[in-house]
Order: structure tokens, then C-alpha cells, then sequence
């Protein structure tokens, strides 16, 4: 029990109120009290188990994600819960399914680009699951670049009717959740056609099996892409391919809010404006920004609560050996990942105020924000999941050979995770998204036309490029102007140098090309900029309990030193910084680590995971790491036997065989 008493010492050493830190990292009382209500009663339903998915075989996984899905869905309405209760449900059943692209790319699709009419047609079907769809965009041949689907609709004026055709082998739709085994329908993506013009690519409603008997209808041919990275992660989801020969569906199944084919054959653009379609887009990555946070923030659990648990070496007269977290290499390495959970929980409550903000304005027609809105939500989606998903590898190294193992959680944890990475756009297309919005904006600057919102630190030019910073002490890093400053400084001198260099190009696509990879470090650093910002913005706010303020404000500084320290080349390259000053944020980020660490375990528990979420017999609430995983390696398959199928057969005879010399 050595694991649970080190465990209690450690959560008695917290200087701050760890249910209010809990409050704070939920958002509300309400949602804190909400996700600690509906994570216990997942976590004590024996259907949700899953500590034995990573052993099963997929077409059994498949099975047993089917069933827990249907469950889900079975609670969901023996409970009466609502829209909200019902997302935290399938949050905290942490098993990718069918479910997960139906509401939350499927639905999104036809609230956002559906006519009321067709939102009358299909969201009811929807809403009840008496249709379950997927969103079929990304093909085998095309998946950034939108704008080059293969996939046609030409429509056939005779009949009233679109045809949808997969010309090539590349056009087959490919990745699609929920796509491959179970899925009815789709929102389906295919470049309309009429009268041999092209007009770009649309949206359209598909059905894609039959819900009499479930089979592929006529013309498509649909199956299951294979095995995926890891053990069960995301081989729970059924991704798909699917090819169109000749498919018709009636034209009313284009969606067409923004822009519409006539029975006449017409193509016209409705009163809505096609800015809208980018509401779903920011939408989905602003929850892709917050579910990073808690990603992190279970992969940084794990591996806390491990490292405290954990001793090596430093016993020289029989004491016990030295606590693993108390070495500074693993502080150094552990704590910058916890303050980044924390620091992208802040950035993502702010996204969700600015989607908001946003999809207000997008009703009132006023397109103002949106540009920033796309950028933010781009590059951010990139920031996030890039760290994100080495965040939680470093948290499986933190945790020495057991980490390697399935039942530490982290494993199956980052398998499940990486594809953020790519999907819903690539993070290094992305981070170039956020470089032309950044050059646009430069370039308007001669216009008269002043930066707003997040790039409004563009607006000051002559002083950020003239600025050096003034920091004296190591202590004189912890002032937030100080720090906000310098990002802003380092941010504006990369971009402005991108955009001079850019000037030299007689092509700026061409220049743009050459220029790529300096493009993504400045806008890399202009997202940098932002999450510091929100996590400072934060803190400015009226945050209650003891101490809760003092060591969010220590993580806060720890999260904006260290990317000083890991970007020390930015810093000292744009002469915002000296080497002197460089050392001193080293200086006072060591401090930091000293201050962190009597918190350290309060901190992770404040997330508020159960152990069930968890997934990880290293991340245990109580800390016994050593009976459990004993316990569970002889759960293992293998262990069924004494003698391994194949023994008598293959290893048998080798260890009977006759060895005689060799004759040359």
C-alpha cells in the first residue's frame, strides 16, 4: 500500500483549494457538477467497461462498441437527458463509435448548410437515430485540398435528379467514421456539374443502405478501410470507402442554403451568405482546441501520479529511495505539459466565446470576424494537437517501461488521439492558413486599415520592431506585460520579416512556396501568442478559493518560459531578447518547477478524472500501481494456459531434435 500512502501525503500537501481548482478547470460550478455526475454514472455501469477492449480481436471490439453505443443511447433516454448531459454520456463511454461523426459532423452539416426544409426533412430522423450518418468528404486521392475532390454530381434536368459517380479509383470517399459498417446515410461532397460546367464542390444528402435489410442500395459499393495504429483506440470506428457508379438521388438533396440548382437547371446563390459554411468548420475545431486540454490532462495524470508513486535510486542507508517527480529532469520534462493542459483548456473556453460571438454576427450578416475567427480556430487546432499528441508520448516515456505497457493507459491513449492531427485539417496546411491571414493583414496595413482582435498587436509595427526587452531580474519574468510583450515582439518581428522577405517575389504564390517553412514558425508563434494572452486574460479574471489564483498564475508563467526556453533561437534571433535575459527566464522556470511540485497531485486530481476514464493502472486515484499490475498481467490471454497453442507443434521438436556435426 506504499502507492495510496505516498498518494495521501502528497494531496495533503496542497496549498490551494482543490475544489475550487476543479470548478475553475470544468468552467462552471454547473459544468463541473454536471461532467462529475455523468463520469461516475458511466464509470459505475458495468456495460462501460473497458479494461479488457485492448485483447479483443476487431471484429469482436467492433461488436462490443456496437452494444456499449446502443446502451448509451438506451440511458440517454431512460434518463431523459438533455442535449449537453447526453455529449458528456458519450464523452466519458471513451470509446470512438459510430456515433461520435454522426452528431458531430453529420448533424452539424445539415444545421449549417441544410434549408429549413431540409432541416425539417432530415434533423428529426436524425435526432431520434432512425437515420444514422456520416460526412464523406475526404477521398483516396484528396484530403486537404477540398477544392480537388474527384467526385462528381451532374445533374440530369430530364429526370430532375443529381447523378453521383466516382470517375477514378482516387475519388473513392476514404476515412469516413461511422462510414465503413453502419452508417445510412452521408453527407457526401462531389463537384456539381451542369451542362458540363463545374461549379465546385457541394454538399448532398446520401442515402447510402438500405433500412429495411441495411445492404449497400444500387451503384455503391461500401466497406471498411482496415486496421488502424494501435490495439483497440480507434479500431472501434468503422472508417470507410465508399464508391458511386452512377448513384441518383432527388435534387432536393443538395443542400442548399447558400447556393441552389433549379428544376430549371439554373445554379443561383441564395440570400444567405456563403461565409456560413464556415461555421461548421469553426464549430468542429474550436471542440478539437478543448478536447486537446483534456487529452493532455489524462496523459499528465497518469504520469504525475506515477512519478509520485514511483522511486529510484538516492537511498544510500537503507531510507526509502528518492520519489521519481522530486528528480528535476522529470520536472523539467512533466510539469510544461501540465501547465499546457491548463493553458489550452483557457484557450478553448475562449474559442467557444468567440464561435459564439461569431455565429451571432454571421445572423446579423455582419462577416467582420470571421477571417480571425477562421485563423484562430486553424491555428489553434494546430498548436493544440500537435503538442497534444507528443505531450502524451512524453508522458508514456516519463513513466519508464511500464508506461509501454496497455494497461498504463497511454498506449492506446496516444494511438486514439494522433489523428487529430490530421483530420479536419492537416496541422501543417493549417498553420499556413493562419500565415496568409497574417500577411493579408500586413499588407493592409499601408491601406489604413487597423488590425483587430488578435492580430491588433500588428497595428504597433515601429515600436514592436524597435522593442527590446527590459527584464533586469529573473523575477521580473513573472510580470504578465513583460512576458506579453516579448511573445507579441517575437510574433510581429517573424511576421514582418516573412512578409518583407515575400515583397522580393515578383510571385507571391511562388514566394509563398520558397517561404513555407518560415511561415509556419511565424504563425506558430503568433498562436504561441494567443494562448499565453487567454491564460493571462485568465488570470485577470475574479477566480474564488485559496490559492487557486497563486498557482494558476505559477503555471501560467511556467507555460509562457518555457516556450521562451524551447524557442530561445526566436527570442535571441529577433534581438528581442539577450542571452543574459535568457538565462534568467531559465533561472526563474526552474523556480517554478520547485513551486509546483508540492501541488503537483492535487493539481491532476483537480481534472476531476475517474479512474474508469483514466484507463490506467499507473494513473490510479488511490496509487496501488505494483498489486494491480500483477494482477492484471495475468489476465492476459496467454496466461489461459500453461502451455502456449503451437508449443507441441513448432517449439517441441526443435527442443527434442538430434544436433549432429556438420560434414563439410
Amino acid at each position: 500500500m506504499e502507492g495510496v500512502d505516498h498518494l495521501a501525503d502528497e494531496r495533503n500537501k496542497a496549498q490551494f483549494d482543490v475544489g475550487e481548482m476543479k470548478i475553475v478547470w470544468a468552467g462552471s460550478r454547473h459544468a463541473y457538477e454536471l461532467s462529475d455526475r455523468i463520469s461516475r454514472l458511466v464509470a459505475s455501469d458495468p456495460v462501460f467497461k473497458k479494461d479488457t477492449v485492448t485483447t479483443l480481436g476487431r471484429k469482436e471490439l467492433f461488436k462490443n462498441t456496437l452494444r456499449k453505443a446502443a446502451h448509451a443511447w438506451k440511458r440517454i433516454n431512460e434518463l431523459r437527458l438533455n442535449e449537453e448531459e447526453a455529449l458528456k454520456l458519450r464523452t466519458f463511454m471513451d470509446q470512438p463509435s459510430f456515433t461520435d461523426l454522426h452528431w458531430g459532423m453529420f448533424v452539424p452539416a445539415i444545421q449549417g448548410q441544410g434549408t429549413d426544409e431540409q432541416q425539417q426533412q432530415w434533423l428529426p430522423l436524425a435526432n431520434k437515430l432512425q437515420i444514422i450518418g456520416c460526412y464523406a468528404q475526404t477521398e483516396l486521392g484528396h484530403g486537404s485540398n477540398v477544392q480537388g475532390l474527384e467526385t462528381t454530381a451532374t445533374f440530369d434536368l430530364k429526370t430532375d435528379e443529381f447523378v453521383l459517380n466516382s470517375p477514378t479509383l482516387t475519388s473513392s470517399k476514404w476515412w469516413p467514421g461511422g462510414l465503413g459498417k453502419i452508417s445510412t446515410h452521408a453527407v457526401g461532397y462531389a463537384r456539381l456539374i451542369i451542362d458540363e460546367k463545374d461549379y465546385g464542390v457541394h454538399g448532398f444528402i446520401v442515402q447510402l443502405r438500405s433500412l429495411g435489410d441495411h445492404l449497400p442500395l444500387p451503384g455503391i459499393t461500401i466497406g471498411d478501410i482496415g486496421m488502424k495504429f494501435g490495439s483497440a483506440a480507434y479500431n472501434s470506428m468503422d472508417n470507410g470507402v465508399l464508391r458511386f457508379d452512377h448513384v441518383r438521388i432527388p435534387r432536393n438533396q443538395m443542400l442548399m442554403r447558400v447556393s441552389q440548382v433549379t428544376r430549371e437547371g439554373k445554379y443561383v446563390h441564395s440570400s444567405v451568405p456563403r461565409q456560413l459554411v464556415y461555421g461548421t468548420m469553426v464549430y468542429v475545431r474550436q471542440i478539437i482546441v478543448f478536447d486537446a486540454s483534456v487529452a493532455l490532462s489524462r496523459a499528465v495524470c497518469i504520469a504525475t501520479r506515477y512519478s509520485a508513486v514511483r522511486r529510484q535510486f538516492g537511498s544510500q542507508d537503507g531510507s526509502p529511495e528518492t520519489q521519481v517527480i522530486d528528480y528535476k529532469t522529470q520536472q523539467a520534462r512533466l510539469f510544461p505539459l501540465l501547465a499546457s493542459a491548463y493553458a489550452f483548456r483557457f484557450a478553448g473556453e475562449w474559442l467557444k466565446w468567440l464561435y459564439t460571438d461569431v455565429s451571432q454576427r454571421l445572423q446579423a450578416k455582419d462577416f467582420s470576424t470571421l477571417p480571425e475567427a477562421h485563423a484562430c480556430t486553424a491555428g489553434l487546432k494546430s498548436l493544440t494537437t500537435s503538442v497534444t499528441a507528443d505531450g502524451i508520448e512524453e508522458c508514456r516515456k516519463l513513466c519508464g517501461g511500464h508506461g509501454y505497457l496497455t494497461s498504463s493507459g497511454l498506449p492506446e491513449l496516444f494511438a486514439v488521439y494522433i489523428p487529430a492531427c490530421t483530420y479536419e485539417g492537416d496541422n501543417v496546411v493549417l498553420l499556413l492558413q493562419v500565415a496568409r491571414h497574417l500577411m493579408k493583414t500586413i499588407s493592409q496595413l499601408n491601406s489604413g486599415k487597423k488590425p483587430s482582435g488578435t492580430t491588433a498587436y500588428l497595428g504597433r509595427a515601429e515600436h514592436l520592431k524597435q522593442y527590446r526587452s527590459n527584464v533586469l531580474r529573473a523575477e521580473d519574468w513573472l510580470k504578465p506585460n513583460v512576458v506579453v510583450e516579448a511573445f507579441e515582439a517575437r510574433a510581429a518581428k517573424m511576421s514582418f520579416a516573412c512578409a518583407q522577405n515575400l515583397s522580393k517575389f515578383n510571385n507571391p504564390e511562388d514566394g509563398f512556396q520558397q517561404l513555407s517553412a518560415d511561415l509556419t514558425e511565424a504563425a506558430t508563434a503568433h498562436c504561441q501568442l494567443i494562448v499565453v494572452s487567454k491564460f493571462i486574460e485568465k488570470l485577470q479574471q475574479d477566480i474564488p478559493g485559496k490559492g487557486v489564483k497563486e498557482q494558476l498564475g505559477v503555471l501560467c508563467s511556467i507555460y509562457a518560459l518555457f516556450l521562451v526556453h524551447k524557442h530561445l533561437g526566436d527570442f535571441l534571433s529577433t534581438g528581442v531578447i539577450t542571452p543574459e535575459q535568457g538565462s534568467l527566464a531559465n533561472e526563474q522556470l526552474r523556480s517554478l518547477y520547485s513551486q509546483v511540485r508540492p501541488n503537483a497531485i492535487a493539481l491532476v486530481d483537480a481534472f476531476n478524472h475517474t479512474d474508469h476514464y483514466l484507463g490506467s493502472i499507473l494513473g490510479r486515484y488511490d496509487g496501488n500501481v505494483y498489486p494491480k499490475l500483477y494482477e492484471e498481467a495475468w489476465k492476459d490471454p496467454l496466461n489461459d494456459t500453461i502451455i502456449p497453442d503451437g508449443f507441441n507443434e513448432y517449439v517441441q521438436p526443435l527442443l527434442k531434435q538430434q544436433l549432429h556435426n556438420a560434414r563439410l
